[in-house]
Order: structure tokens, then C-alpha cells, then sequence
């Protein structure tokens, strides 16, 4: 099984890994592309002005660029520690049990534009660049047909937690175990509708607790059979073949209401 996230265009500073060494990453066919893409976004980094373009960078945010001007120097840190924001504070990954990074380490990868596939606990630097940043060639091209090979060849259970952006790095195999998750909110009148604001944490909160359980699921059927059990509305779209639909109460983001918020949506 893999579970795809999304990154985070936040990240934490600092780290007490080595410096970046791409050979030792997760899904090592990647390491000749990772190569190119930080050679790149080393050099773009040279010119603030280029940079700040590129990146799509304020005034405010001159430090994005010095990350990547010390991409190959930068400590470094497990990529579930490396970002921040609302699905991975809600994540939680500070809080996981040795068992439990052992099992994400395995089992959960994070689409970086930056060096494709990588896995949980793979030590990696801050930087900043997006799906969208401007380089030549597009992150697109260089990503999308690597990523998808290495997709292709993971056995069991895909469920994608990525944003359109990111998916589109790395294509998810056409094939029955291979699903999208699209988050949907059911509000106090029954009725479903797409949840936007609170997508993210909605994700994030699915994400720790497939962790939490620990099982490697071998089949769709299986992953729908352990969420009913448990109390997640979690179903095949009848109107999207390839995804899954994760139906949530509309009371999710409120404060207090974590613990069992993606629950009894029904």
C-alpha cells in the first residue's frame, strides 16, 4: 500500500540530518532527475530577481531563496517533520510512535516538486518550489513520467491524498487499486457537497489514522471494509470511476471536535 500526500509550500527550518544525499533516498530511479531539478534550482537561486519570478515570491520572502541556495548544504530532517500546515499539523507526525514511523516510512510518500517521490522519513532540506514554479524544463515534464513508472510498480493499494497539481507529477497507474480520495462535507440538512477550507486537515486526519491502524491493505475492498468498520464514510464514487469519496460532518475544523470529527458522517 501507498498513501500519497500532497507537500507544503511552509516548511520548518533546521534539521539535525546530514546534508542532503540524494542516493539514499526512497525510490532511488528518481536520483538522476532530483540531481537536475536542485542543480537548477540551485543556480536560478544566483539571481534574486529570476528567483523571486520563478518561484512567484513577495517582497517578504527573500529566505525562500536562500533555501534554495543551500540545498546541497542544509541540514535536513524526515519529510513528515519538514512540512507544516494544516493536513500535516493535523497529521501529527511529532506525535507518531517508533511502530507507527516505521509503518509510515514503508507506506507514505510525499509528491515534492522539488525531488519527486519521497518517502516519510526520508531526510530532506527545507526549499521552496512549487508544481507551478517556472523552470525549464517544466517540473511537469520532468516529474510526471519518472513518477509514474515508480507508481506503477507499487503492489496493492494506492490512495491518492495529493492536490490536482501535484498529481499530475506523477500519474497514478490505471488500474482498480489505484484511487483518489476527494473529500466531501455533510452538512445538517443531509446534504453532500465538496469541503474546501477544511479539505486539507480532513486528509490529514485519514492519514494518521490509517498509520495509527497499520495495516497494509492488499485491496480497495479491503481499505472500504476496515473505514465501515470503523465508522468512516468512505465509498467508490458512483460518479467518478477511479476515486474514492470520504464523506465528513460539516463540523469538522471546529475546535475540540478532532478525535472522532471524519466519523458517522451519516
Amino acid at each position: 500500500m501507498l498513501v500519497l500526500l500532497p507537500p507544503s509550500e511552509t516548511k520548518r527550518d533546521g534539521g539535525d540530518g546530514v546534508p542532503l544525499a540524494l542516493e539514499t533516498l526512497g525510490f532511488p530511479a528518481l536520483t538522476a532527475t532530483r540531481d537536475g531539478v536542485v542543480a537548477d534550482a540551485v543556480a536560478l537561486s544566483a539571481s534574486p530577481e529570476a528567483a523571486s519570478r520563478a518561484l512567484k515570491l513577495g517582497p517578504k520572502q527573500a529566505h525562500e531563496i536562500e533555501r534554495n541556495r543551500a540545498l546541497r548544504s542544509a541540514a535536513t530532517m524526515p519529510a513528515l517533520l519538514r512540512y507544516t500546515g494544516v493536513l500535516y499539523d493535523a497529521l501529527d507526525a511529532q506525535s507518531l510512535t517508533p511502530e507507527q514511523w516505521r509503518f509510515a516510512s514503508r507506506t507514505v510518500a510525499v509528491q515534492s516538486a522539488l525531488l519527486g517521490l519521497v518517502r516519510a522519513d526520508d531526510p530532506i532540506p527545507a526549499y521552496r518550489l512549487s508544481f507551478d514554479s517556472r523552470l525549464t524544463p517544466t517540473l511537469k515534464k520532468r516529474w510526471a513520467a519518472a513518477c509514474a513508472v515508480q507508481l506503477a510498480a507499487v503492489e496493492g493499494v494506492i490512495l491518492d491524498l495529493r492536490s490536482e497539481g501535484y498529481a499530475a507529477l506523477g500519474p497514478l497507474p490505471a488500474r482498480d487499486h489505484a484511487h483518489y480520495l476527494r473529500v466531501l462535507a455533510r452538512d445538517e440538512n443531509g446534504t453532500v457537497r465538496a469541503l474546501n477550507h477544511f479539505n486539507k486537515q480532513a486528509k490529514g486526519l485519514f492519514a494518521r489514522a490509517l498509520i495509527e491502524h497499520g495495516e497494509d491493505f492488499g485491496s480497495v475492498d479491503a481499505l472500504l471494509a476496515w473505514a465501515a468498520a470503523e465508522g468512516y464514510e468512505l465509498t467508490r464514487s458512483t460518479l467518478r470511476p477511479g476515486e474514492l469519496d470520504l464523506v465528513v460532518p460539516e463540523i469538522i475544523g471546529v475546535p475540540g471536535k478532532l478525535s472522532a470529527v471524519l466519523r458517522s458522517a451519516g
